[in-house]
């Protein structure tokens, strides 16, 4: 396997695992009720959409720094 199929692999993985992150929070975020809502503190699922929001953006920071790495490996 080369480097830039191993590349692909992982950016691959990385954008999926954005989507299912994405996909998580959307789900928390539904499932928020009005009594959360006015609890006026912080409720499990405002938590968990925290969590999701910051596994986003996490994964979508890995994705964009391999694909730079890959990119600058094949202009060499």
């Amino acid at each position: 396997m080369s480097g830039n199929t191993f590349f692909f692999i992982v950016i691959l993985a990385a954008m999926i695992a954005t989507v299912v992150a994405l996909v998580r929070g959307i789900i928390a975020f539904l499932r928020t009720t009005e009594a959360d809502l006015k609890g006026g503190g912080v409720s499990q699922s405002g938590l968990q959409q925290n969590k999701m929001m910051r596994m986003r953006i996490a994964f979508q920071a890995i994705a964009i720094i391999l694909v730079i790495l890959l990119l600058i490996m094949s202009r060499k």
